[in-house]
């Protein structure tokens, strides 16, 4: 944890919570020691324990606005949780303001019902991911039943990119996408159906290649979000 984030309002973690058990452990903290800490989506700045009586209490001096994420939107078809718990931490961490989860015609229908998402579990791994980024701002997940649904929730305003080693033509190096809002689509293990490719293309998204090499899911998600990033000059 390079920052240790709290909702708004809360001063004090139980004894199990990882946060407590990472301030005695890891950072061997005592009553009056201060450490990194910020308001989820909202200000970073100093914690102070009070106490370590029954979990730990603490204050918090608010130092500044460290919620920003970057203007970028990621279309990714659902995979299996043990690959999604894994993404979801990169992509916060990387800064990602943004992601659809949908179902997708070849993918695992069942996936999106999966305990991850049931109990909430995938929020707890977006705060890990934040925590490791330094940074109080936590992307925010949005969950879509097809591809046509995932297409009216990110709007027109954006340039639209699909990464597909199928239809992939244009390489990211020749990409201009300094100062613009970016939404790009990823696909699931089995990649995108022909009828999802025709959806996305009708809807002006540019096809992208990055390489000839068949990706894992999770590899993609990774390299695809820092490669348009960095074609952003966010990286």
């Amino acid at each position: 944890m390079n920052i240790i984030l709290f909702e708004k309002g809360i001063r004090h973690f139980e004894a199990k919570d990882e946060r407590c058990i990472h301030l005695k452990k890891v950072l061997h903290a005592k009553e009056g020691s201060s450490f990194t800490a910020g308001e989820i989506n909202g200000f970073r700045g100093k914690g102070v324990i009070t106490s370590f009586e029954d979990g730990v209490d603490f204050d918090f001096i608010p130092e500044f606005d460290d919620s920003m994420l970057y203007p970028l939107t990621v279309i990714l078809g659902q995979v299996r949780p043990i690959c999604m718990r894994r993404i979801l931490r990169e992509l916060v961490s990387l800064g990602v303001g943004r992601l659809v989860l949908t179902i997708t015609d070849l993918g695992e229908k069942s996936y999106s019902e999966a305990g991850i998402y049931r109990d909430g579990e995938y929020k707890s791994i977006l705060l890990d991911g934040a925590m490791q980024s330094g940074h109080t701002g936590v992307t925010e997940v949005l969950f879509s039943k097809s591809v046509e649904e995932a297409l009216k929730l990110v709007g027109d305003d954006n340039i639209h990119l699909i990464l597909d080693n199928v239809i992939g033509s244009e390489s990211f190096e020749n990409l201009a996408l300094e100062d613009k809002k970016v939404v790009v689509a990823i696909g699931p293990e089995r990649g995108w159906s022909q009828r999802e490719r025709a959806l996305f293309t009708a809807a002006g998204y540019k096809p992208v290649l990055m390489g000839d090499r068949i990706l894992r899911t999770e590899t993609a998600a990774v390299a695809g979000t820092a490669l348009t990033l960095l074609r952003m000059k966010k990286l």
